[in-house]
């Protein structure tokens, strides 16, 4: 069984960012489009040429209305091209997130966009995991969860409770992680409204 160290302390750390601002605007604002197009039954705009955004990278969009989250849909793989993960998973969340109703017409405007562009998964020790720097995926036979590195920092978790959440998302029993867990850590470049 795996000791977990103290860990009390959240914090984050910060790396330098790889999109510009304007390779930053452009997918927030194809983030709404896409929105809007699905509600509205339209095409989506072309993106303009930034081929930075052509790469294939694993994407969370996540949604937020007035301060509270309204969805979050995602690909941890990097499948598609950065701009077609973070417009699906746009739709996704706005539409499809099963903890949430779709998203009406009248808030659509009001949404505020949060991104997050993922590095690839790597196998991590318990031992560490940076609370604000890692994001986990954590699989337990056929079940898998997955939290953001913002997660834990937005919740004041310390390491074994961001352990144990990421479990319960899982499906699993809360010390999963003790148990032969497979644990494989991430980073994400995160920029929003």
């Amino acid at each position: 069984m795996s000791q977990l160290p103290s860990d009390s302390a959240t914090h984050i750390s910060a790396a330098p960012a790889e999109f510009s601002t304007e390779e930053r605007s452009a997918l927030l604002a194809l983030a709404h489009q896409a929105i809007a197009a699905s509600l509205h039954g339209t095409e989506l705009k072309a993106l303009a040429p930034y081929s930075h955004l052509e790469e294939n990278r694993g994407a969370f969009t996540t949604l937020y209305l007035e301060g509270e989250l309204r969805g979050c849909v995602g690909y941890v793989f990097p499948i598609y091209p950065l701009y077609r993960a973070v417009t699906e998973a746009a739709v996704a969340a706005a539409f499809h997130d099963i903890r949430f109703p779709p998203v009406t017409p009248e808030e659509a405007p009001l949404l505020k966009i949060e991104i997050s562009v993922l590095s690839p998964l790597q196998p991590i020790a318990c031992e560490e995991i940076e609370i604000g720097r890692h994001g986990l995926v954590l699989t337990y036979g056929t079940r898998r969860g997955l939290l953001l590195p913002q997660v834990p920092v937005e919740h004041g978790w310390d390491r074994r409770i961001f352990l144990e959440q990421t479990c319960l998302k899982a499906g699993a029993p809360p010390d999963a992680w003790q148990r032969g867990a497979v644990m494989e850590a991430f980073t994400a470049e995160v920029f929003g409204e």
